[in-house]
């Protein structure tokens, strides 16, 4: 868009320049991009623009959106456009340094909080990322408490952020870390909870631009089969949960099989061990419960 052209714009003609600019340049979802977008920019309400559609728009917020759709029309996700997503009910601050919360991983939540028992319990969240499991978890239940882990600084500043901005953070310790390092104390925690990186480098050059050009590579490719993380959690796992201790983990909707044969070192130690599927029946975390043995 022009921005000599927005002297007398309308958000009607605002929203249809937007919407043709991103149809051209193939985004998901072009219309509600732009009203989303036009809506953080002038700080409305979707409802707003359908009620006043006639209104003028001041040229300084016409520049400002024209610059939000160009970077949407790069295929920028809209999460990191306006700064936030919805996760389990909740906003979320995110950007470049974290993934942005998909609503399959609501399903380790709602598992956590069906499978824990009443009582305080403490959990760790590996590779938390923005904090959406960690922040969830303590939010949903006061009892809860843990450690949100992660290798990147810029991710716990954003998690901490976050835990803060939902009244949690004095039940969460934010520690730097990665999978392969044992920084818990051996039967300390009756949840670990993780979504893990664990696309293999083989399908990462087949994600959609908005995945492989902006989230962190890092948070999504462990290695080369995909398996690497998933591999060490599940070793952690069996030395720090205490007895009946609950392992959720995120996966690959075509790793279940190879998921599940990870626990075959462990198999004396664990009593349950469930591939469980998602809304649309795939393949989607593990569910696994410690027994009383000793690793």
């Amino acid at each position: 868009m022009n921005p000599a052209s927005t002297s007398h714009a309308t958000l009607q003609g605002l929203l249809r320049h937007a919407r043709q600019r991103l149809e051209a340049a193939e985004v998901d979802a072009p219309r509600l991009s732009a009203e989303i977008i036009l809506c953080h920019a002038l700080s409305l309400r979707r409802i707003d623009i359908m009620l006043t559609p006639d209104r003028i728009v001041e040229e300084a917020d016409c520049i400002l959106f024209s610059e939000l759709v160009a970077r949407r029309a790069t295929g920028e996700p809209l999460a990191y456009i306006v700064g936030e997503k919805e996760f389990f009910g909740r906003d979320f601050a995110v950007n470049p340094s974290t993934l942005i919360p998909r609503p399959e991983t609501e399903h380790l939540i709602e598992t956590a909080l069906e499978s824990l028992r009443p009582g305080p319990a403490r959990f760790v969240d590996a590779g938390t990322g923005s904090g959406c499991i960690a922040v969830t978890l303590c939010a949903e239940r006061a009892d809860l408490s843990g450690l949100a882990l992660d290798m990147s600084a810029p991710a716990l500043a954003t998690a901490s952020h976050n835990a803060r901005r939902h009244g949690v953070a004095q039940r969460l310790a934010f520690v730097r870390g990665d999978f392969t390092t044992s920084l818990l104390r051996s039967g300390s925690l009756d949840l670990y909870a993780s979504n893990p990186p664990y696309i293999s480098e083989a399908e990462y050059t087949g994600l959609s631009r908005e995945v492989r050009d902006f989230e962190p590579r890092s948070a999504l490719v462990p290695g080369d089969t995909g398996l690497e993380h998933a591999a060490a959690i599940i070793a952690e796992a069996t030395r720090v949960l205490r007895p009946h201790g609950i392992l959720l983990m995120e996966f690959g909707c075509m790793q279940g099989a190879d998921m599940a044969s990870l626990f075959t070192p462990y198999s004396t130690l664990w009593e349950m061990v469930e591939v469980r599927r998602d809304l649309a029946g795939l393949d989607r975390f593990i569910f696994a419960r410690r027994n009383l043995l000793q690793p």
